[in-house]
Formats: C-alpha cells, sequence, structure tokens
C-alpha cells in the first residue's frame, strides 16, 4: 500500500477552489482497497486542506468574451494563497484546471501567464468533456462499498452546476475507474460513460437574465426557457433515462440542501450524501426566486458570494430534477476537485 501527497486546484467562473490530499492506493490494484467487511471499498482520500475562495473570475465573460482585470487580480489574490499552503504541505504532484470561464476567455492567455508565475505550474484549460469526466470521478468513486451503495444504485446521472457551465455525465458503479487513476484528456471514453457540458451556470443565467430585485416573473421565465433549452441538448446527447440515481455537485446545489436540512451554519459532513427530495428541491428554488437580495443574505447558511447567483443556480436544478423526473438528488460535498486529486494518483 503506498500513499502519495497531491495538490489539486479548480478554478472556475464563480470560485477557485484547493485540495491537498494524501491518496492511498494498493500497488495490485490501484483503483481499489478491501474494506474491513471483505468487500471492494475505493481507495481512500484524506484531506490535507480544503479551501474555497469566491473570485468571480467569469464576471462579465458572456457579455464580453473577456476576464477582467479585477477579476484576474482577485483570482490571483486567492492564488497566491494557495501557492504558500502548497509550499507548506510539499505535495509530489500538482495539478490546476481552469473551466468554463477561461475556455470562453479571448485573453485565457493573460490567465495563464499570471498562474505561471505565481504557481511555477501551467493551468489546463480542459474542454467540457474532461471536466465532466472529473466531475464524475469525483463524486462517485467513494460510493462502492458504503450504505448509500443499495439505496442509490448505478447507472448514476452526475450533473455539476457551475458558474457558467453544466456538466452532466452518466455512468455505472464503476464507469470512474480509469486504468491507473488517469482521467484520459479531452473525452469521455465511449461505452464507459457518457456526457455533455452545456452552457448554463448560475453567474452565466443571473447575468443574462436575474436582474430585478427580486427578479421579474419575465426574467425567470426567460431563464427556465434558456435552461430547458440546454436540456434538449442533454437528451439528445446522454441516454438521461437509463440513470437510477440523480447526484448533485457544487455550491448550489450544497447550498440548496443546507437550507432544506434547515441547518444554521453550514455542515459539510451532513450534507455530503444527504438526499433531497424534488418538492423540497422546487420550493427552495421558487423561495429563493420570490426573495430579494437582502433576504438571501439573511439566510444563515448563505456564502456571501452566491448571494446573487444563488436563485439561478437552484433554479437549474429543479428543472433537471422535474424535465428528468428523479424523486431526489443526492447530494455530494465531492466534485470535480477531488476528480482532478484522483488523476494524480499513479
Amino acid at each position: 500500500m503506498t500513499t502519495k501527497r497531491v495538490a489539486a486546484i479548480d478554478c472556475g467562473t464563480n470560485s477557485i477552489r484547493l485540495l491537498i490530499a494524501d491518496l492511498t492506493s494498493t500497488p495490485a490494484h490501484s483503483e481499489r482497497i478491501v474494506g474491513s467487511s471483505g468487500g471492494p471499498q475505493q481507495s481512500p482520500l484524506a484531506d490535507v486542506t480544503r479551501q474555497m475562495r469566491i473570485v468571480r473570475l467569469g464576471e462579465g465573460v458572456d457579455r464580453t468574451g473577456r476576464l477582467a482585470a479585477a477579476a484576474l487580480d482577485r483570482t490571483m489574490t486567492a492564488l497566491r494563497e494557495y501557492a504558500n499552503l502548497i509550499d507548506d504541505a510539499q505535495p509530489e504532484a500538482v495539478r490546476m484546471v481552469a473551466t468554463s470561464a477561461t475556455r470562453d476567455a479571448a485573453n485565457a492567455q493573460e490567465f495563464t501567464d499570471r498562474v505561471v508565475e505565481i504557481l511555477g505550474v501551467a493551468p489546463e484549460v480542459i474542454s467540457g468533456d474532461e471536466e465532466a469526466m472529473l466531475s464524475f470521478t469525483g463524486a462517485t468513486r467513494e460510493l462502492a462499498g458504503t450504505p448509500l451503495a443499495t439505496a442509490c444504485l448505478p447507472p448514476y446521472l452526475v450533473t455539476d452546476i457551475g458558474g457558467g457551465s453544466t456538466e452532466f455525465v452518466l455512468g455505472g458503479a464503476d464507469a470512474s475507474q480509469v486504468p491507473h487513476g488517469q482521467v484520459p484528456r479531452g473525452q469521455i471514453p465511449r461505452g464507459q460513460i457518457q456526457g455533455r457540458s452545456v452552457n448554463i451556470g448560475c453567474v452565466r443565467l443571473t447575468e443574462r437574465h436575474l436582474h430585478g430585485d427580486p427578479p421579474l416573473a419575465a426574467e425567470v421565465a426567460a431563464t427556465v426557457a434558456d435552461i430547458d433549452a440546454a436540456l434538449d441538448q442533454v437528451a439528445v446527447a446522454v441516454p438521461v433515462a437509463r440513470a437510477r440515481t440523480l447526484v448533485g455537485l457544487a455550491g448550489s446545489v450544497t447550498t440548496v440542501a443546507a437550507i432544506a436540512l434547515g441547518q444554521t451554519e453550514y455542515d459539510s459532513a451532513r450534507i455530503h450524501h444527504s438526499r433531497i427530495s424534488a418538492a423540497q428541491v422546487h420550493g427552495i428554488a421558487d423561495d429563493l426566486l420570490a426573495m430579494t437580495r437582502a433576504e438571501r443574505a439573511a439566510i444563515p447558511v448563505m456564502h456571501p458570494g452566491r448571494i446573487d447567483v444563488i436563485g439561478a443556480g437552484a433554479l437549474i436544478l429543479d428543472r433537471i430534477v422535474t424535465r428528468f423526473g428523479f424523486a431526489e438528488v443526492l447530494v455530494s460535498e465531492h466534485d470535480i476537485l477531488d476528480g482532478i486529486a484522483w488523476s494524480l494518483l499513479p
């Protein structure tokens, strides 16, 4: 059995996150170890630290096609903090990926140059397909061998609601097991999982439509139309009807879960692998879209960086649950960040 310390950075449209973790694997079977019950169990990922900063890198990208100077500065300030933590932890490998906002920006090279100057590692501006694969790996790799494995059955439809895009991946119990822990660059392996990335995200849709305080009915209707058009694309590309469990990732989903659970303080351990009903999702989305900004800010579990965009994020989740007929969503705190970490396992 070997252990490797790695550092993973996920730079999205709304947030930049760091995971430093120790990954353990057996020499013969890097994907699995045997649990105490004798059955197969996923190799453990032990957090050294998890950090998240809301930097809104994608602010204005949908309108201008460029990363704003202020947004770049905010992101680099957070990245300097992460670089110091990485230096202290001394991981064996570091990987940083950038997703929707950077894919769409004409000045992505400026972003890359500044990252290399601070971190010493070039960010990988990954495709929507690879983003989906990493999210699927992070969300499902640990499910086998847990009590949830009998209650929340594969195939899994994993949906990662980001700031600029939302990823959908359908796969079975073993679909996250890629040889030697490596995620194929730029594509989803055919015959293993199927996925689609679409350009609906909480930041993009808020900037495009939701300007009222609270949003007007016509603004909400325009947002729904964009979401439903994107879900039409997903339905063509992914056989969603085969899915037995919907797994929801990222801050919009976990915030909805925290509200549904009645938390007065954000408790990630309780949120992780909670099951939120479709009725709860629908009610919370309606409530958030009817609130003023001040009312959303007063919700105890609301992160300041999500106050403006949570309505759109909750609405995306609600439309997914409704359109594809799921009775509930299984919420995961483990996502693309964990997938990036697993991709570094030799």
